[in-house]
């Protein structure tokens, strides 16, 4: 069997040596891959609103150094790498357009960065498919277009895994180090990057096994593996304290999933809410590994049965492992593992680059992009898998109908968070600084801790007793919540229906997706 680095492509038709004329095309296609999906994710970039978890990137990014670092450690440390990068990045602009447009840059990042894993792992043609169905992807466009860490996620372990199979070909000092900081950094992107990396444990046992079979001089980079690993684990042993010490609580709102929230996630992993490109998309997978069925379990096999082990344990190890344990504890969710993305992509590029035929692939192609465009089309107004709730809307309501001396309740701490993006929006200002605090809207009553946000605004119970002492002296009370569910009534909640009406007889209720807005008043 040839060595890694030298190995013949045996599963897909490799390109020709290329002339000059054939490279300046490839290139150019690539070029305008690229700078078409950047289109793709920039266009309507605004187009939806705001939603809580987007203002809350921004206002966790805008609090003080001080209060900044005190709600990383106390809950935010999952996505510290975005919050950082999100707060020098407001400091050269502060539009809804601007914010987003980190998350385009990510994400714009990531297709040459597919190119490159595929083209390590199988040739050109795979890579450039492959480029082009991350290009096309609506699922990887919907995060595009999110103030939120998960293009950056995706972009990072791509190239965790892209530094893995480099290393695996060719190891040296300078691919060690870009290994240890993508993972690193994948992992403070967002702490699942921790299964990425699990499962490139496991596809690099698989290799070991084959290289002490075949005699291969792997042995060195089982040993340089060992040193990496102790690395990456120093690295990120405050995160895994993090973890420790706050355990499921950030995520206990994450629900059982069901064999319908698994066929979900492989429709939106392929980029679609309906059946036919997933299914294009498995026949593509299993054309891929077809040829090595038979081998995938064994070790010891080649570079060709190798590739596929790593790509399937990609895919499918992150799943199968959060589906197992959320029978205990419900963790799995499917923006959670959109690192599982560019395996998927890979192994149906490599799977559709079988078609010999140059002009019957062309045609292929192209229908499945077709397909996929379908999906960028929906998430420019729509989501696949979550409810976008109204905060900016219910803000504004309020903002709208405030009067001279009315006070303002939030039932949950968190919540006052996009109130202040959407007040800091309607004022104009750069900042939630305390400059229009006083200015715009009524007086926060609750949580409310100093001028601006405070990493104490982040927490709190409200007691009756604070109710009964500061409302009274205002002649209305407005009262906002957000995701409280009727079956399980939030006690703050059932505090303030209980308490404000014993000053304020007079209740209007308003309903918004997600968000509910009263006033109470005295007359």
């Amino acid at each position: 069997m040839p060595p890694p680095q030298a190995a013949a492509d045996q599963s897909v038709e490799a390109w020709p040596f290329p002339s000059s004329f054939v490279r300046w095309v490839h290139r150019l296609t690539l070029l305008l891959v690229v700078g078409t999906g950047t289109i793709i994710r920039l266009v309507y970039l605004v187009r939806k609103p705001f939603w809580f978890d987007e203002c809350f990137s921004v206002e966790v990014a805008r609090v003080g150094w001080r209060s900044f670092l005190q709600l990383l450690w106390w809950r935010e440390a999952n996505m510290a790498l975005y919050y950082v990068l999100l707060r020098v990045w407001l400091q050269f602009g502060q539009s809804e357009f601007f914010i987003r447009s980190l998350s385009v840059l990510a994400a714009a990042a990531t297709l040459p960065a597919i190119y490159w894993l595929a083209g390590l792992l199988y040739n050109r043609r795979v890579a450039l498919i492959a480029t082009a169905l991350l290009c096309f992807n609506a699922y990887q466009v919907r995060y595009a277009q999110e103030a939120r860490s998960y293009a950056l996620f995706l972009l990072l372990a791509t190239l965790s895994s892209g530094f893995l199979i480099a290393l695996v070909r060719e190891p040296s000092r300078r691919l060690h180090l870009g290994y240890i900081l993508a993972s690193v950094l994948a992992v403070y992107a967002h702490f699942y990057a921790l299964l990425l990396l699990a499962a490139h444990w496991l596809a690099l046992r698989w290799l070991e096994s084959r290289g002490k079979a075949d005699h291969q001089s792997i042995a060195p980079l089982s040993a340089q593996m060992r040193s990496v690993w102790k690395t990456i684990g120093i690295a990120v042993l405050p995160l895994l304290i993090f973890v420790a010490k706050t355990g499921g609580g950030p995520i206990r709102w994450i629900h059982r999933p069901g064999l319908h929230d698994l066929f979900a996630f492989y429709e939106h992993l392929s980029g679609s809410a309906s059946w036919p490109l997933p299914a294009i998309y498995t026949v593509a997978c299993i054309a891929a590994v077809a040829p090595f069925a038979g081998q995938l379990k064994a070790r010891g096999q080649s570079w060709e049965v190798w590739r596929s082990q790593f790509l399937l344990l990609w895919l499918l190890f992150p799943v199968v492992l959060t589906a197992v344990l959320s029978v205990i504890r419900p963790v799995f969710l499917t923006r959670y593992l959109i690192f599982c993305m560019p395996a998927l992509v890979i192994l149906v590029a490599a799977g559709l680059a079988r078609l010999r035929n140059s002009w019957l692939l062309a045609a292929v192609l192209t229908g499945v992009l077709l397909l996929a465009s379908q999906g960028i089309f929906f998430v420019y107004d729509h989501d696949f898998d979550t409810e976008r709730d109204a905060a900016g809307a219910a803000t504004n309501f309020v903002l709208d109908h405030t009067q001279p001396g009315d006070a303002i309740f939030f039932h949950i701490p968190q919540i006052r968070v996009p109130y202040e993006f959407y007040r800091s929006v309607r004022a104009g200002e750069n900042t939630a600084s305390a400059s229009f605090t006083a200015q715009v809207g009524p007086e926060i009553l609750y949580p409310h801790y100093g001028a601006g946000l405070d990493y104490r605004d982040f927490r709190g119970k409200l007691s009756a007793d604070f109710v009964r002492a500061k409302a009274p002296g205002h002649p209305r009370v407005w009262v906002v919540l957000m995701y409280n569910g009727p079956k399980l009534p939030d006690p703050t909640n059932v505090l303030l229906s209980q308490v404000l009406p014993e000053t304020f007889p007079k209740m209007q209720r308003w309903q918004f997706p997600q968000a509910e807005v009263r006033l109470y008043s005295k007359q």
